[in-house]
């Protein structure tokens, strides 16, 4: 079971724990899963009600209800690249070609697959919360929370776009300039349920650039989003004229490379419970490497 613990301050004498919990950011949902799935809130290890009056110096510990995965996550035993790992998230570098969370189309054999199983090796009652998820055919860092509750202080973080990642990618001829950014709205292309294209009447869409090299006909580029909209990488170099290698979608070529060469390479948050800022970095895969 998911516990957390905290002493109150002097500052927060004679406040409810309803208050308390709400300053911790403990949303109303996690507050009725507590009281109504199996959960806890305890002061000084006694179980009381959000109506509680705390002093300075009580010690407050949340206990989460275990989580139960959907009838159909299966566990896989698929091997991870696991990065980083403790008892609130795991990074992961997820190789191309593996999908995130299952789809009809790729029911199995999934990072969300995947990760069950390790959950299930390390008796941990919990399912998939992925934080920062990547197409299909892009490779890199992946950040996922082990809780509903760490889920929710990360998602909140992304809001604020304190959840940073950078990409690298290589793209079909010499893009200039060497640093731009590419500002262009970006809204389903047609009927296309997959499709994106760049129009008028789409979302905002920022793009920040900085080429790393020119070779072989092609550009080496390091990418930092300002926005995250789907495919946003993909349909804003197609957009210039710059497709990505490998991405027959927006019109790039497969003859070296048989999936997008496109990979999150960095990836920064602030930790909730560790409160410190984490870095973390994945080198250029095989594939794109060969390219270049």
């Amino acid at each position: 079971m998911f516990q957390i613990r905290w002493i109150v301050t002097q500052q927060q004498d004679g406040m409810l724990v309803r208050e308390f919990l709400k300053q911790q950011h403990i949303s109303k949902t996690a507050l009725t899963d507590i009281k109504f799935q199996g959960g806890r809130i305890e002061v000084n290890d006694v179980p009381v009600t959000v109506r509680y009056v705390l002093k300075a110096g009580d010690e407050v510990c949340v206990s989460f209800p275990p989580e139960q995965k959907g009838v159909h996550m299966v566990a896989q035993p698929i091997p991870l690249a696991v990065v980083y790992e403790d008892d609130y998230v795991i990074v992961i570098n997820k190789p191309p070609h593996m999908s995130t969370i299952p789809s009809r189309e790729h029911p199995h054999g999934t990072l969300a697959n995947a990760l069950l199983h390790h959950y299930e090796q390390q008796q941990l009652q919990t399912t998939v919360h992925v934080v920062t998820r990547l197409d299909r055919d892009t490779s890199g860092l992946v950040l996922v929370a082990k809780h509903r509750h760490v889920h929710h202080l990360l998602s909140e973080q992304q809001k604020q776009g304190r959840v940073k990642r950078r990409y690298e990618a290589v793209c079909h001829g010499y893009v200039t300039p060497l640093v731009g950014t590419i500002d262009a709205p970006i809204g389903r292309k047609g009927d296309s349920i997959i499709e994106r294209e760049v129009r008028p009447d789409g979302q905002r869409a920022v793009t920040h650039y900085e080429v790393l090299q020119h070779k072989n006909e092609m550009t080496h580029v390091s990418i930092r989003l300002e926005t995250g909209r789907t495919h946003q990488i993909r349909v804003h170099f197609s957009h210039i004229g710059h497709p990505l290698v490998g991405d027959d979608l927006y019109g790039g070529l497969r003859e070296h490379i048989d999936r997008q060469a496109l990979h999150s390479c960095e990836l920064t948050f602030f930790h909730p419970f560790l409160e410190k800022t984490m870095t973390f970095h994945a080198p250029l895969p095989h594939d794109m490497a060969r390219l270049l």
